[in-house]
Formats: structure tokens, C-alpha cells, sequence
């Protein structure tokens, strides 16, 4: 039952904040039952609880805290039904793809489960004591991961299940030993609450301080930004807007005492069509290419939004292919009414430039009471995009631009040029990839993750996936926000010098009774020291 309420640790907020409601996209009306805004007191409550939660929480066992992690992935599969015909009427998104999100979110969650569980994530590091070194002796000295204290996530707008409530920030947050206080997206409240209360009863049957998690609701930015400046908070996650994303990191960076921000904000995810590639499979490459960049309406973060093509026939029929695909499309449903708004703009702006050139564009039909839009190809030159940065910006949407380059020399001037992104895609037979070496190396630092004859929409959530990429791809290009090596962002190395074995981690015992991976003296070993 959804009360459209805050949950803060065991209880519920006030219903006195300004209410709210979600809105189906196919319809444009509102969905029951309105939603109440968070108070600043319900902010300090749940930070306050956070808080009492850390002392006990940040110190769980990796078991404890992988059985958590279950429980919620299997309360959430227990309402899948009801997970996906909610998340439907607020998002538009089809019950296939939602059904997908739903196996997804327990997926890691599980995954971050088994990873606490073995528990070599925490990095042990131990040099023991050398009281006979000459010149000095060394004293023993132990390291490894500690978590940094409550954790603020805000939910993405465009996965209503993996990358909000119980996505992948707060499962890894929860994982490194965070409570974890989740700011709902507006867009889907009644999704978000039902997550919150598998959380909240998963943190009751699993005996755990009821400040381990919370979820405020706000349609505005006035909580999060709170949540953002509260003195208990270590740390944010954050998936959406570049101005929302720059907007809190500068939140996070002005405090008295500054706090990490991880925000995946803006990418373009360039997409590099090959000669000899281009040559025995063009069609192929356009069919994959169009259903990349309007998979989802558009409306995913590695979508292909620039398409880099050599001026030359098998181009113009690879772009042929893909004009015929574009007229040929029906409307795409967005997820708010807000993100159609900024695309259409976003869509005659680009129209009116004399350096853009539109090759096609399906047709418009429905009321504008629902959130549809066309889908659309443009196309510019090499040397307008070098002119022209502000061409090579994410159009969030289902649209793609296509740059027609020179010769090799612009290509790898182009590539130089570009801001960071998460994704680079190549389309290249062997030889392509060999001879285009120079282009990889410059697409290394400009990236996370380089992708060959595959197209970048689709993460897989596993160990080696990186999501992440150089500014304004990310706040911070160094991690990743899909995968197990996730967690570290909400960690901090500790030290411990000449502790008494018993005050130690288990972690840190000479015993390793958790029989862990842990660097002794330099040598990566799961053997105890010698007493």
C-alpha cells in the first residue's frame, strides 16, 4: 500500500509538506496518490538516525551485511508484478524492459552480496613489525578499506529500479558499510516507496538499526540540496543532468568540510565506423546503429549520439540506411513531461544552425498530452564540429549526429578534441584495429569503457565493467558506478600502527580468520602471519 509518505528509519514523515504527484507519460495525467515533500526536520531525522546506524553498521560483518543484501534482492523479485505495472504507468517504459531492471537490481545486489561476503574487497595490507631493522626498526603497520559514514543517493530519472532506490549506488554504498539516505525521483514516487519498503522491512528482519536506510521524498531541489550540506553526509551519488550533477558537486565541494561527489552526468559516446568495416557490412552497422540510439527512446546515458563517417560512397550508404529507418520510425515516448520539453528544444535549436544539417525526422502525430517525440539524424562536417564544440553535446533523446570527416588526420584531430564520455564504440574488422591504433590510444583517455562490433547501449553488471569516464562524463573519472569495483567509491583507506591484536579487524588478524586475500610484506597470500 502506498501512503506517499517519507520513510525515515522505522517511521514515516509528516504529511505536512507540499504534495506532489507522478504523471503517466502516455497520458499526461496524474497517478495516485499525491506525495508529501520532505521537511528539513525529516532531513535531520534521517541523517541523525544515519548516523547512529554508521556505529554499528560500519562495523557489520561481511556476512551480515551480504545476507541484507539478499534479503532485499529477494523482497524485491517478491513484488516484481507489482514493481513493473507501477514503474509502467509513471515511466512509459515497456514491462519487458522493466521486468529486465527489476532481475537487474536483485543481480547486484547479489552481486555486491557475494563480494562482501569473500571480503578481499577491503584491500588488507600488512607490514608487520621489523623491531631489529637497521638503521631504525619498523613498526607494525596495517591497512585496509573502512567506510565513510552515511551515504546520499539520488534516483535517475530513466532507470526507475537499477540506478534509483535500491540501484547500484545504494548497493554498493550499503555493501562498503554506509547507511544509506535516498533522495526519490519526482518522477517516480510510487515505484520508489514500494522499493523503500522492502528495504525498510528487509532492515527490520534483519535486525539492523532502522537508520541503515531512508527515503525522502521532494519534487523540487530544496531536500536534496539539504541532505547534500548536512554535516553527518560523507558522501553523494548522483545519475542525471549535467546541471543537476554540477550543481551538487559544487554543494559537496563548498561545505566546511568538503565531501566526495559521484555523479554521472553528460555523455555523447562517440561511435567510429571503420574503413574496411565500413566496406563489407555498412547496412549491418546501420540497422545496429538506429536501434542503439533510439533503443529506450533515446533516453540512456551511452546512447551513440555522434557517429563519426568518412566522406566517401559506402558512407552516404550507410547513412542512407539509417534515414530510411528514421522516417520510417513511430514516436517515442519519453519519461517526462520535462525531457520531451528540453529534447524539442533542444531539437529546433540544432535545426536553426547553419552548421547542422537534418537528413530526416519521423512524423509527429499525437496530442501534445502525451510525451512523444520524433526521433531524428543530422549531420555536420568535420570541420564544423572542430569549429563548433557545442555540436558534440548530449542531445538526450532519440536522436544522433552524424560528422562526416576528411581523412585520417581530422579524424585523430576530431578524437583529440572531444570531451570526456563513458563509452567509445569502434566498428572495425582486425585490420581496422590495428591500423587505427593511434585513434584507441587517444580514445583511452577520453573514456571508460572502448567497445569493438558491439554498440554501447547495454551495461553489464559485472566484476570488470567500468561506467564511468573524464569530466563531464563523470564528477570524478577514476570510478566506476556499475560493477564491484563500485564499492570503493565509498571507502577510505585506515591505518593501523602497532595495535594489539584483539582491537584489530578480523580483517587484519594475524589469524585471517576470515581467510581473505590479503598483501603481506608485498605478497599477495590467504596464509596467517606467524604468531
Amino acid at each position: 500500500m502506498l501512503l506517499g509518505q517519507s520513510i525515515l528509519g522505522s517511521k514515516r514523515g509528516a504529511k505536512s509538506g507540499a504534495t506532489f504527484s507522478a504523471v503517466n507519460p502516455a497520458t499526461g495525467k496524474q497517478i495516485d496518490p499525491a506525495f508529501h515533500s520532505a521537511s528539513e526536520q525529516d532531513v535531520q531525522t534521517a541523517a541523525q538516525l544515519a548516523e547512529e546506524a554508521f556505529a554499528i553498521y560500519g562495523k557489520l560483518p561481511g556476512k551480515e551485511k551480504g545476507a541484507f543484501l539478499r534479503h532485499i534482492a529477494k523482497g524485491l523479485e517478491g513484488i516484481a508484478d507489482q514493481l513493473v505495472e507501477r514503474a509502467n504507468l509513471e515511466t512509459g517504459l515497456p514491462t519487458k524492459r522493466l521486468q529486465g531492471e527489476v532481475a537487474r537490481t536483485a543481480n547486484q545486489l547479489r552481486l555486491f552480496a557475494e563480494v562482501v561476503e569473500e571480503g578481499s574487497w577491503a584491500m588488507a595490507r600488512i607490514d608487520p613489525a621489523e623491531p631489529n631493522r637497521a638503521p631504525l626498526p619498523r613498526a607494525d603497520i596495517r591497512s585496509m578499506l573502512r567506510p565513510l559514514g552515511p551515504v546520499v543517493v539520488f534516483g535517475a530519472s530513466n532507470f526507475p529500479l537499477a540506478f534509483s532506490v535500491a540501484g547500484g549506488d545504494t548497493a554498493s554504498a550499503l555493501a562498503a558499510g554506509n547507511p544509506v539516505i535516498v533522495k526519490a525521483h519526482p518522477a517516480h514516487p510510487g515505484t520508489s516507496e514500494l522499493v523503500g519498503q522492502i528495504i525498510q522491512q528487509s532492515v527490520r528482519d534483519c535486525g539492523l538499526p532502522p537508520g541503515v536506510f531512508a527515503l525522502l521524498f521532494d519534487s523540487g531541489t530544496q531536500i536534496g540540496g539539504a541532505l547534500v550540506q548536512h554535516p553527518f553526509v560523507k558522501a553523494v551519488g548522483f545519475t542525471g543532468s549535467l546541471a543537476g550533477g554540477k550543481a551538487l558537486m559544487q554543494l559537496a565541494a563548498s561545505r566546511p568540510d568538503p565531501i566526495p561527489c559521484y555523479a554521472e552526468m553528460s555523455s555523447t559516446n562517440p561511435l567510429f565506423v571503420l574503413p574496411e568495416a565500413l566496406r563489407m557490412r555498412g547496412p549491418q552497422i546501420a540497422t545496429g546503429l538506429f536501434g542503439s540510439f533510439t533503443l529506450g527512446s533515446g533516453q540512456f546515458c551511452t546512447k551513440p549520439g555522434l557517429v563519426f563517417l568518412p566522406q566517401n560512397e559506402h558512407a552516404d550508404g550507410l547513412v542512407e540506411e539509417v534515414k530510411k529507418n528514421v522516417a520510417a520510425a513511430p514516436e517515442f515516448l519519453m519519461l517526462t513531461g520535462g525531457i520531451r520539453s528540453h529534447y524539442e528544444s533542444t531539437a529546433a535549436e540544432r535545426q536553426k544552425r547553419d552548421n547542422l544539417e537534418l537528413l530526416a525526422k519521423s512524423s509527429r502525430t499525437n496530442t501534445d498530452e502525451s510525451f512523444q517525440v520524433a526521433s531524428m539524424l543530422l549531420q555536420a562536417t568535420g570541420n564544423e564540429l572542430l569549429q563548433d564544440s557545442e555540436l558534440a553535446r548530449e542531445m538526450f533523446g532519440p536522436s544522433t549526429l552524424v560528422v562526416r570527416y576528411s581523412d585520417r588526420k581530422q579524424l585523430l584531430e576530431i578524437a583529440r578534441s572531444l570531451e570526456g564520455h563513458l563509452t567509445a564504440t569502434l566498428q572495425g574488422t582486425e585490420a581496422d584495429i590495428a591500423e587505427y591504433a593511434d585513434l584507441i590510444a587517444i580514445l583511452e583517455r577520453k573514456v571508460g569503457r572502448l567497445i569493438v562490433n558491439g554498440y554501447p547501449t547495454g551495461v553489464e553488471v559485472c566484476h570488470a565493467m567500468v561506467h564511468g569516464g573524464p569530466f563531464p562524463a563523470t564528477s570524478d573519472g577514476r570510478s566506476t558506478s556499475v560493477g564491484s569495483q563500485a564499492i570503493y567509491r565509498f571507502t577510505r583507506p585506515v591505518c593501523y600502527q602497532d595495535f594489539p591484536q584483539a582491537a584489530l579487524p578480523e580483517e587484519l588478524q594475524n589469524e585471517n580468520p576470515l581467510h581473505i586475500w590479503r598483501m603481506v610484506n608485498g605478497q599477495l597470500t590467504r596464509e596467517a602471519l606467524a604468531q
